[in-house]
């Protein structure tokens, strides 16, 4: 009897919370890029975390920009630490700054962009305000980039609460939790995300997928609940970072992204992602960052998309490793054992070996893996081409998803966290009703070619159907424990708090 009410349990949690729809059964797919006239649009390169020396990066504002030009980004978001970037032109230098250079940690004098002049690379530039207030840089060959307005990393002297903003004049630089960040932001009327939650949370040190955001380890459970708490009560926080700086420290974020897209689409709502480069040198520009289809490069089309879900997130890194042993897979049945296969391959296979080393003691247990798949040289530069997402279409009457691409070689579909199928980018189509009982309240979609990988948001299943149904967003008992959340991150990083501590001290 105990045995027959545990499946009959199991089944009815499944019935639940990972709703499996009948081939032919009634199917609404939301299309977050219904609204864009792909006829019309441009995809565009955006930069939305970055760093100078106005706080702890290496370079120059001038040599970021020059970087950020020559890797053809086309928007471009300052966000230094608690250092809201109000201009180009304007020092936007403030305590996190003075602070540094009174510990002599500082990396030089700030460098202020003028009206025209030469970058460092000898590129001319102007730099201009137009008429709907964006500030833009233009360089001689008329390549332009675009100012994201108010960038900062908020949460400063946190211990790794970071969280990204744009658009509005806030910042917060008190010893403080997410939260508070997030609540200013979304007083202030601005968008924000959750910045590389692996680095805060420590899952970055997993060894393996299956224990990173484990939602039967307590304290993984509260972590979830308290990013879930903070997107479902703050329209301002659109969602989470998944792959940033090389994607070491946030392999495991897409994880997260698909046990929030469970939640949150049982109640027919999305988590929107980005992705990014958090570069704090300059060879780490090119590592990450958001595409958005475009017809207009404007400040207000750019926050519009952003808060809509009109962005791919994207990279030239892959650090997961069961994501790189699946993606090879994938390569060598459709295309043989070429050398993009084996590249793949390759990286996989050091992973696991350093892994190996770690379990059997020859390295430290903390020691997180450190290795990734990525196209760049060491200079962070690359010559391979980017895939892209051409086209996005959904036909609810026969139920599929169409992807269409350049410079894709294939196209991972994910429903409910788990991998439903791969296919060709030239085929680029799913037919749901061909995977009735695997189906979530979601797909995403992963476009992957030899330049990098491409991520799509979600597509929400029977999304007005479920709105109100999900219920709390936040599983179990969870309290919000204001400043002793504080104390608990710090108990949780108190490794990194003494690294800091000596890094901070006086070089001389």
């Amino acid at each position: 009897m105990k045995k027959t009410l545990a499946v009959l349990l199991a089944l009815c949690f499944c019935l639940t919370v990972l709703p499996c729809f009948a081939a032919g059964a009634p199917l609404t797919v939301s299309n977050p890029y219904a609204d864009v006239d792909w006829t019309a649009a441009t995809l565009y390169k955006a930069a939305l975390h970055s760093h100078t020396n106005a706080s702890d990066g290496s370079q120059t504002l001038a040599q970021s920009v020059a970087r950020h030009l020559a890797c053809g980004f086309d928007i471009v978001a300052i966000t230094d630490h608690g250092t809201v970037d109000r201009g180009w032109d304007t020092d936007n230098t403030n305590i996190v700054k003075t602070l540094l250079d009174a510990l002599d940690r500082s990396e030089g004098g700030v460098e202020l962009l003028s009206s025209a002049g030469t970058l460092p690379d000898g590129t001319a530039y102007t730099y201009t305000t137009a008429e709907n207030g964006d500030d833009y840089l233009t360089a001689d060959d008329g390549r332009t980039i675009l100012r994201v307005p108010y960038g900062i990393e908020n949460n400063a002297l946190s211990v790794n609460a970071h969280v990204n903003s744009w658009f509005v004049d806030y910042a917060d630089n008190s010893v403080t939790i997410y939260e508070d960040a997030v609540r200013g932001v979304d007083k202030a009327g601005g968008v924000c995300v959750i910045n590389h939650p692996g680095e805060y949370t420590k899952a970055r040190y997993e060894l393996h997928t299956a224990d990173a955001y484990d939602e039967g380890n307590p304290a993984y459970a509260y972590y979830i609940n308290k990013y879930a708490h903070l997107i479902d009560a703050y329209d301002a926080c659109i969602g989470i970072d998944i792959n940033s700086k090389g994607d070491n420290r946030t392999r495991f974020e897409r994880k997260l992204w698909d046990i929030l897209l469970t939640r949150f689409s049982a109640d027919g709502r999305s988590v929107l992602a980005i992705a990014s480069s958090d570069a704090h040198q300059l060879s780490v520009i090119d590592t990450g960052f958001t595409l958005f289809p475009l017809t207009s490069l404007t400040s207000d089309a750019l926050r519009q998309a952003l808060t809509k879900g009109e962005s791919f997130p994207a990279s030239h890194c892959i650090g997961n490793y069961d994501e790189l042993v699946e993606i090879a897979g994938a390569l060598r049945e459709f295309y043989g054992e070429t050398p993009l296969y084996e590249s793949v391959k390759a990286a996989a296979d050091a992973m696991a070996a350093r892994v190996g080393a770690i379990e059997n003691g020859e390295l430290p247990a903390d020691e997180d893996i450190g290795i990734t798949w990525s196209v760049l040289d060491g200079d962070g530069r690359t010559d391979l081409p980017m895939p892209a997402v051409t086209g996005v279409s959904v036909d609810n009457d026969a139920h599929t998803i169409q992807i269409d691409t350049e410079n894709a070689s294939i196209v991972r579909f994910i429903s409910g966290g788990k991998l439903i199928d791969t296919v060709k980018a030239s085929d680029g189509v799913i037919d749901l009703d061909d995977y009735a009982g695997k189906l979530g309240n979601y797909v995403r979609a992963e476009i992957f070619g030899e330049g990098g990988i491409v991520y799509t948001q979600a597509f929400l299943l029977n999304a007005a159907a479920n709105a109100g149904r999900g219920g709390s967003m936040t599983e179990g008992v969870y309290v919000n424990l204001g400043f002793f959340d504080f104390l608990l991150s710090v108990f949780n990083n108190w490794r990194e708090i003494v690294v800091r501590f000596f890094a901070a001290l006086p070089k001389n």
